[in-house]
C-alpha cells in the first residue's frame, strides 16, 4: 500500500517538475523560426502583389496589353512630325543628290556660289524652274542657294531666248512664292519676277494677269507696299508702256490706286 502511494506521488512530482532550461530554448527558437518564416513569406507575397499592381497600372504596360490601332502606324520609334522625318521638298532633294551644278561657298562677310561650270553653258531647261521651285524654300542654305542661283543664270549671255520659251511654266512657280504665307518667302518671288521682266521684257505682259491679283492682296500689308509699288513700277518700265498693253492697264490702274488707299 505504501509502495502504490509513493510510485503515485512521484508520478505525480515527475508531471509537475519543471523542464530543463535547454528544453525550453528549443522549443522558443523553434516558435521563432516559424513566425519568421511566416512573415518572411507574408512580405513576399505583398512584394510580388505590390510589383504585379504597379507593373499592371503602368501606362506601358496597359498599351502592351491593349495595344491601340495606331501604334500600328506609329511606332515609337518614328515621330511622323518630328523635323527629322519630314519628306524633304523637291528642291531639297534635287540639291542634296547634286542636281543644282553648284555648290555654297561660306564666306567672311558674306556667301557666294561655286558653279561646276561657266553658268552660259547650262541648259535653262530645267534648272531655271528647278530655281525658281526653290524660291519657296524656308531652310538655309535651300533659301540662298535657289535665290542667288536664280539671279545669276538670268545675268548670263543669252538669257532671254532661254528663258522666254519657259514662261509658261516659270509664271505658275512664281505665283506660288506670291502667294506663300511666309513674308520672306513673298519678298524673293517678287525681286525674281522683276528680274525676270528686266531680261524678258514685253515678253512677260500677257503673263503678269496670273500674279497681279496676289500683288494686290499684299498690297494691304503696309510693310509690302513700297517694295511692290517700286516693282510694279520696273515692270511698267521693263514691259512697255502701259497704253500699249490695253489689257494689263486696269490692273496697274487698280493696284496704284489702291496704295493710296492703304
Amino acid at each position: 500500500m505504501n509502495v502504490k502511494c509513493d510510485s503515485r506521488r512521484s508520478n505525480r512530482e515527475a508531471m509537475q517538475k519543471p523542464e530543463c532550461p535547454g528544453g525550453v530554448q528549443l522549443r522558443n527558437r523553434k516558435a521563432a523560426n516559424g513566425d519568421q518564416r511566416t512573415s518572411s513569406s507574408v512580405h513576399r507575397t505583398t512584394v510580388q502583389q505590390s510589383s504585379s499592381s504597379s507593373s499592371t497600372s503602368s501606362p506601358e504596360t496597359a498599351r502592351k496589353l491593349h495595344p491601340r490601332p495606331s501604334d500600328k502606324l506609329n511606332p515609337k520609334t518614328i515621330n511622323p512630325f518630328g523635323e527629322q522625318s519630314r519628306a524633304p521638298s523637291a528642291f531639297a532633294a534635287i540639291y542634296s543628290k547634286g542636281g543644282i551644278p553648284c555648290r555654297l561657298v561660306h564666306g567672311s562677310v558674306k556667301h557666294r556660289l561655286q558653279w561646276e561650270c561657266p553658268p552660259e553653258n547650262l541648259p535653262f531647261d530645267p534648272l531655271l524652274i528647278t530655281l525658281a521651285e526653290g524660291l519657296r524654300e524656308t531652310r538655309h542654305p535651300y533659301t540662298f542657294v535657289s535665290k542667288e542661283g536664280f539671279r545669276e543664270l538670268l545675268l548670263v549671255q543669252g538669257a532671254a531666248e532661254k528663258a522666254v520659251p519657259l514662261l509658261p511654266r516659270l509664271i505658275p512657280v512664281l505665283k506660288a512664292a506670291l502667294v506663300h504665307l511666309d513674308d520672306e518667302v513673298f519678298a524673293r518671288g517678287l525681286n525674281a519676277l522683276v528680274q525676270l521682266s528686266v531680261v524678258v521684257g514685253p515678253s512677260l505682259n500677257d503673263h503678269l494677269k496670273h500674279l497681279l491679283t496676289s500683288l494686290s492682296k499684299r498690297l494691304r500689308d503696309k510693310k509690302f507696299k513700297e517694295p511692290i509699288t517700286s516693282a510694279l513700277q520696273k515692270l511698267e518700265q521693263h514691259g512697255g508702256s502701259v497704253s500699249k498693253t490695253s489689257f494689263l492697264k486696269p490692273h496697274f490702274l487698280y493696284l496704284h490706286s489702291t496704295k493710296w488707299t492703304v
